[in-house]
């Protein structure tokens, strides 16, 4: 199905954010399930190597109308950049922008990567909005120094460790003792801060829990982000259960990167989100 596109104006609290909707040319191939991607990280609308222009002509070819826009400080947004955590007025101002261009538009999925993933999960905490219907997270970001240096240990420390070379380059000479220190420091750390989380980690689990809604939850294979939300929500008491809810879909991407920058990553996502849309409908 053929794609067109259209730049928008969305309303914000400072000023107007840019926007990109995309939309299947038929109008009688329309869904009534609209995705509203909310970019992360130091991004604008196009996402890295264009991965979230990509995903939109997917999902729009298929009938589902698309919206990515450029955060304030971002891309052609005006304004200075701001957190994650403080981006609810601004993903609303999205979700009524996506509903104006596209009235027939009965419910919208949130479609997030990295701290975009976590800001939706904030958003829905903090809102409560009955117009998102379901929520797709891509490597949700919960960094703390703890989740860090346990996933430190746990992926990539256990893993040299269990190395016969490693040892034979240790006592050889040809691996400074400073490995074996990190590695004491790293538990160190994990220990030391497993009481003390950052508060916006409790508001995503209380949002996770709070939210009625289906939730594809998408975790690159090879990205340590997606190690330590994993980590994190199977170590910390306030996450106790989360990913097990019937409402929770997960999936990991082959071989992938944070960004799932290979053209494979790439297409096995949009092959998940996809499917999921449709068996959402």
């Amino acid at each position: 199905m053929n794609v067109h596109e259209k730049a928008i104006g969305i309303p914000g609290p400072q000023a107007d954010m840019l926007g990109i909707v995309s939309m299947p040319d038929s109008h009688a191939a329309w869904q009534h399930t609209a995705v509203v991607v909310v970019v992360g990280g130091a991004q604008y609308r196009a996402g890295s190597h264009r991965q979230f222009v990509q995903l939109a002509r997917c999902l729009a070819g298929a009938g589902y109308p698309v919206l990515r826009f450029d955060f304030p400080g971002m891309g052609d947004s005006p304004g200075e950049p701001i957190s994650f955590e403080d981006t609810a007025t601004h993903i609303a101002a999205a979700i009524t922008a996506m509903h104006d261009h596209c009235p027939d538009v009965s419910q919208v999925v949130l479609c997030g990567l990295c701290d975009g993933a976590s800001a939706s999960l904030l958003y829905t905490q903090s809102t409560n909005d009955q117009r998102v219907a379901g929520l797709v997270l891509l490597n949700p970001w919960v960094r703390s120094e703890a989740s860090l240096a346990r996933a430190q240990v746990k992926h990539y420390y256990l893993w040299r460790l269990a190395e016969p070379a490693f040892w034979r380059k240790l006592f050889g000479g040809q691996v400074g003792w400073q490995a074996v220190r990190d590695l004491g420091n790293s538990l160190r750390t994990m220990r030391a801060k497993e009481a003390c989380t950052s508060s916006f980690q409790d508001v995503m689990a209380q949002g996770w829990r709070a939210f009625t809604g289906p939730i594809l939850l998408l975790l690159s294979e090879r990205d340590l982000v997606a190690k330590e939300f994993v980590e994190h929500a199977l170590s910390d008491a306030r996450w106790n259960g989360l990913l097990e809810r019937p409402v929770v879909s997960q999936s990991t991407i082959d071989r992938a990167d944070h960004t799932c920058s290979s053209s494979t990553a790439s297409r096995q996502t949009e092959s998940f989100v996809l499917q999921w849309l449709e068996g959402i409908r």
